[in-house]
């Protein structure tokens, strides 16, 4: 089940309908962790996020967790930020269910690659500079920049959103320009995308990697690079009283 970008008012009312029946809930490290208020009393509630830093639990061991707790006839809840089909591992954790006969189903969230573009004013999409969208993670399962063609990616000429970019900005801002990709490219780095500490740092592709250094911002980060980032800097004025006005 996807929690949202972390903003407690994104969570879908299907989610809140299952947290509330839920028997025991195993949690990522949320944005947001007022979402956990909706579990229903005497429900259990069990950590098992990863964070750079941490002590990850390791995915068999949460694998084997939702079997045996569906197995001693728990209603169990698998919460995780954003979307859990999107850069989430929830395809390995249904896979997982469904290899030992467990019944399962996906409530999906809102994702922070919609979410946090969004939240800090950017179109993902504009008529005039950018028709496509591709979301991509700078981690792959070892912790490196996934091999992409990321030649081919900046050749595309839409819109990208990041994901878990930030320790790997360096390396991705390079890939980016020698495909093709002007080191005037606008960049937005969205930190605590929907909530009341969200940042947003603007620069370029050629100087984002030090500018979100001296920045110091907090993770997690969503990275969009394209033309499309340089709206936030137009539309986020008049989009901040609306929010302001909406979590009033």
């Amino acid at each position: 089940m996807g929690a949202g970008p972390g903003d407690p008012a994104l969570l879908t009312l299907r989610a809140v309908q299952a947290l509330n029946q839920a028997d025991l809930v195993l949690h990522d490290a949320l944005s947001g962790r007022a979402v956990l208020r909706h579990v229903r009393p005497g429900a259990e509630i069990v950590a098992v996020g990863k964070r750079k830093g941490a002590a990850p639990v390791p995915q068999p061991r949460i694998n084997a967790r939702l079997v045996a707790g569906a197995r001693a006839g728990l209603r169990v809840v698998r919460l995780k930020g954003g979307d859990p089909f999107i850069f989430g591992r929830g395809g390995e954790e249904a896979a997982a269910c469904a290899e030992a006969g467990i019944t399962w189903r996906v409530v999906p969230g809102v994702s922070a690659g919609l979410a946090a573009p969004a939240a800090a004013g950017i179109p993902l999409t504009q008529r005039g500079l950018a028709s496509a969208v591709t979301f991509v993670t700078a981690h792959d399962e070892t912790g490196a920049l996934p091999g992409l063609d990321w030649g081919a990616l900046a050749r595309t000429g839409g819109s990208i959103a990041a994901f878990m970019a930030m320790s790997k900005l360096d390396e991705l801002s390079v890939k980016l320009i020698e495909g093709g990709l002007a080191l005037e490219t606008p960049v937005a780095v969205i930190a605590a995308a929907s909530m009341p500490e969200q940042v947003v740092l603007h620069s370029t592709l050629g100087g984002c990697t030090l500018a979100v250094r001296r920045a110091g911002l907090p993770g997690p980060a969503l990275v969009v690079v394209g033309a499309v980032a340089a709206l936030a800097g137009v539309l986020l004025p008049a989009l901040a009283p609306a929010l302001a006005q909406a979590r009033a």
